[in-house]
C-alpha cells in the first residue's frame, strides 16, 4: 500500500496493485508494468500498442464466460484475453 499526502488537500490515497484481468469495469488504473513471466514477443507488441508504464487504462467491457475483455489505453481500445491480461500489472488509486 502506498500513502500519498497532498500538500494542498489533506487527502490520503491508497494504491492497490492488481493484474489487468482483475480490474473492474469502468475503473481507471495506471499501468505499472508486466509480470516477469510475460514472453518478450508479447511484451514488445503491447509496448507497440501503447501499454507503457504510467499510461491510464480503463476496463470498458467484461463479457461473460471468460471471453476477452475490452480495455481503453490512451485513445485506443483493445481486447485482451485472460492469459495476456493476467500478465499486465496495474495500480488503482482510491481516495
Amino acid at each position: 500500500m502506498i500513502r500519498v499526502l497532498s500538500r494542498e488537500h489533506p487527502v490520503v490515497a491508497e494504491s492497490q496493485t492488481m493484474n489487468l484481468w482483475e480490474l473492474p469495469t469502468r475503473t481507471e488504473a495506471v499501468l505499472v508494468g508486466f509480470a516477469p513471466a510475460l514472453e518478450e514477443r508479447y511484451r514488445g507488441r503491447l509496448l507497440e500498442f501503447g501499454f507503457h508504464a504510467g499510461e491510464r487504462i480503463v476496463c470498458q467491457h467484461q463479457p461473460g464466460l471468460g471471453a476477452p475483455r475490452v480495455y481503453r489505453v490512451s485513445n485506443a481500445t483493445y481486447s485482451l484475453d485472460r492469459e495476456l491480461a493476467l500478465q499486465v500489472l496495474v495500480s488503482v488509486t482510491r481516495q
